[in-house]
């Protein structure tokens, strides 16, 4: 069994920006101004947990004001 099989893929800002169905953009503004799912720096790319994205997103209040 490889790595990437026995821990998970994680997401790319690209795969984060497909599933939210926001801009690439907007994910690295959130994330410089410390808002929106958790994120890790590996070398010179971010790489996100899937489960963290979908915990973040969960935890969103469900009314828009």
């Amino acid at each position: 069994m490889d790595n990437v099989s026995r821990i998970g893929r994680l997401w790319t800002v690209e795969d984060v920006s497909d599933y939210l169905g926001i801009p690439v953009a907007t994910l690295y503004q959130w994330r410089s101004k410390g808002y929106g799912p958790a994120g890790r720096r590996m070398g010179k790319y971010v790489r996100y947990r899937p489960e963290d994205v979908r915990a973040w997103v969960d935890g969103l209040a469900d009314e828009v004001a």
